[in-house]
C-alpha cells in the first residue's frame, strides 16, 4: 500500500510488521525482517517524520504504529498541503515572469540582444521560426497550449511539427485547458498526439501560451491576448530556468487526458498492478517497462490510463486511490 503511494518498499515492510506485531521493537524487526539495524533505524525515522508511527506514552523508547487509516489522512493532508504550496509558488512564479517578459518586449525590435531575447513579427515569420525549432530539438519540447479550443489551421501547423519530433524520438509534453476536453477537433488532435507516444495532459487554468526547446530556448507571446501580434524567441538562461520551472509545476499539477477506449471494468489488470507497485517503488518509466517486458511508451499509456480512470492529478494520487478502492 505505501510503496503505491510512493513510498519505498522499506517504508512499507516495516510499517506493516509494526501494525501486526505492536510489540516488536528495533531489535525484533532487525531478526525477522532480515533488515541491518542501520536500515530499520532510518526506515522507523522517516516513517516518524510521516507520523505513521509514534512513540508509546508508556514506554518513551518504544515506536508504535499509528493506524492505518489515521495514517492515510495524515498522507493526504500532507499532500493537500503541498498542492497548495506548490500551487502558490506557480502563481507567484507566473506573476515574476509575466513583468520579466512585458519588460523585454517593451524593448525596440531587433536582432538578438544581450539579454537573450529576440522579437518576431508576421505569423510567417512565426511559423518559420516554430518549423526551426521542431528541427532543432533533440530532446524534449514543452507547450502550454492556453486559449481553449483551438483554431483549425494552427491544429493543422502542430500536428505537422509534432510528427517531426515524434519521428525523431522527441518527446513532446504538452498541458491544455480542461474545456478542450469537450471540443472534437482539439481532443481529436490530443488523442493523435498520444497514440504516436506523445504526453498530454489538462489543467483548470494556465499561464499564457509558451514553448519549451530542450529547455534551452523558449517562444512566448509579445501579446497573452493575441498571439497573432508576434512572439518573443527567448535564450536568457535565467528567464529559461523560470520558465522551465514553471512548466515542471504546472505538469505535475494536470490531468493525463489518458486513454480514450471504453471505461474498463472497475480494478487493475495483472500487468497494471505490477506496473503500479514498480512506479510506486521509484522506477521511471522505462526501468519499469523492462520489468514487464514492455515498451516505455506502452508503460507510460498504461499509467496514463490508470490515473484517467481515477481522476488522479499525480502519481502519488493514482496510488493512494488505488489502494483506498482495495484495487492493490
Amino acid at each position: 500500500m505505501l510503496a503505491a503511494m510512493g513510498l519505498k518498499a522499506l517504508h512499507e515492510t516495516v510499517y506493516e510488521a509494526m501494525i501486526r506485531n505492536p510489540s516488536w521493537g528495533v531489535d525484533e524487526l532487525v531478526a525477522r525482517l532480515d533488515l541491518t539495524e542501520s536500515e530499520v533505524r532510518s526506515a522507523l525515522d522517516d516513517l516518524f517524520e510521516l507520523r505513521l508511527v509514534r512513540r508509546s506514552f508508556e514506554h518513551a523508547d518504544r515506536l508504535l504504529a499509528v493506524a492505518p487509516e489515521m495514517g492515510l489522512r495524515t498522507l493526504l493532508e500532507r499532500q493537500h498541503d503541498e498542492l497548495l504550496r506548490q500551487q502558490r509558488q506557480m502563481a507567484e512564479q507566473q506573476a515574476s515572469i509575466s513583468r520579466m517578459i512585458t519588460h523585454l518586449a517593451a524593448r525596440p525590435v531587433t536582432a538578438a540582444e544581450s539579454d537573450g531575447s529576440e522579437q518576431i513579427l508576421g505569423m510567417d515569420a512565426i511559423q518559420r521560426r516554430l518549423e526551426r525549432l521542431a528541427e532543432e530539438a533533440t530532446e524534449e519540447i514543452c507547450t502550454f497550449m492556453s486559449g481553449g479550443a483551438q483554431a483549425a489551421d494552427s491544429l493543422e501547423a502542430a500536428r505537422r511539427n509534432d510528427a517531426r519530433l515524434l519521428g525523431r524520438g522527441v518527446t513532446t509534453r504538452t498541458i491544455g485547458l480542461d474545456c478542450i476536453r469537450d471540443h472534437g477537433p482539439t481532443l481529436e488532435h490530443a488523442r493523435w498526439l498520444t497514440s504516436l507516444g506523445g504526453e498530454f495532459r489538462t489543467a483548470p487554468s494556465l499561464p499564457p501560451r509558451m514553448i519549451l526547446a530542450d529547455r534551452r530556448t523558449a517562444l512566448v507571446p509579445l501579446d497573452p491576448d493575441n498571439t497573432r501580434k508576434g512572439v518573443l524567441y527567448l535564450t536568457g538562461p535565467g528567464v529559461i530556468a523560470s520558465l522551465t520551472a514553471l512548466f515542471d509545476q504546472a505538469w505535475n499539477q494536470s490531468t493525463p487526458l489518458g486513454a480514450d477506449d471504453p471505461a474498463p471494468e472497475p480494478g487493475l489488470s495483472e500487468a497494471e498492478r505490477d506496473l503500479l507497485h514498480l512506479i510506486g517503488q521509484g522506477h521511471t518509466d522505462e526501468a519499469a517497462a523492462g520489468k514487464l517486458h514492455i515498451s516505455p511508451r506502452t508503460a507510460r499509456r498504461m499509467m496514463a490510463a490508470i490515473m484517467e480512470r481515477l481522476e488522479a492529478r499525480s502519481r502519488f494520487e493514482a496510488g493512494l486511490k488505488a489502494a483506498q478502492q482495495g484495487w492493490l
